[in-house]
């Protein structure tokens, strides 16, 4: 971080939303201590890494574009328990609160760096996409460096502390994804237990 200063961290943080195992909470409070000891501008800090975020952001945005909604469906067919249907409806929510699901997905861990393939899978307006992920990510990065800042040599507690409210999430994450296989499983069986009646 000293060595590579501003840049680095945003190199980092764009990094981060492509291959989201690096956590932006480590980086950006050590980030803000490292500011805090003299060795890089605060500000620079808080710039770079928003740079990074966008950078990273549209990288992501980009891959969805050039997918597109057809190959999206495609590849939908080809996955186990997910229908058309449930693509549909998914990207029928994204046309509705798209705007508000980019800005505040910069909040959730693993869903900021997500939220970005629908966007380009659906086009969003990239003037309005880099303005939210950008709003977005300043509130983010400027909250993480300015406590690494305070915090000092315990800037970690701050990443120990977010590593809590991660976790949460990803436990969450994983008991609406099981909920939704078990429920398509009931389903189907439902579905093929009629037909033998049918059948029969």
């Amino acid at each position: 971080m000293e060595k590579l200063g501003g840049p680095g961290a945003g190199l980092a943080i764009a990094l981060e939303n492509l291959f989201p195992p690096l956590p932006s909470e480590v980086i950006l409070p050590l980030a803000g201590f490292t500011a805090s000891q003299g060795r890089m501008d605060v500000v620079a800090a808080v710039a770079w890494t928003t740079a990074g975020s966008v950078v990273g952001a549209l990288a992501l945005y980009l891959l969805g574009a050039l997918l597109g909604r057809d190959r999206m469906i495609a590849a939908a067919t080809r996955l186990p328990l997910v229908k058309v249907a449930d693509v549909e409806r998914t990207e029928a929510w994204f046309l509705r609160h798209g705007t508000k699901a980019v800005f505040f997905g910069r909040f959730i861990p693993i869903f900021r760096s997500l939220i970005s393939i629908p966007a380009g899978v659906e086009r969003m307006r990239v003037p309005a996409f880099l303005t939210l992920t950008a709003a977005g990510s300043l509130i983010w990065n400027t909250a993480f460096i300015a406590a690494g800042y305070a915090l000092g040599a315990r800037w970690h507690e701050v990443s120990d502390l977010v590593g809590v409210y991660s976790k949460v999430i990803l436990v969450a994450v994983g008991v609406v994804a099981l909920a939704f296989v078990g429920i398509r499983l009931l389903r189907s069986g439902r579905g093929t237990r009629r037909r033998s009646r049918v059948d029969a």
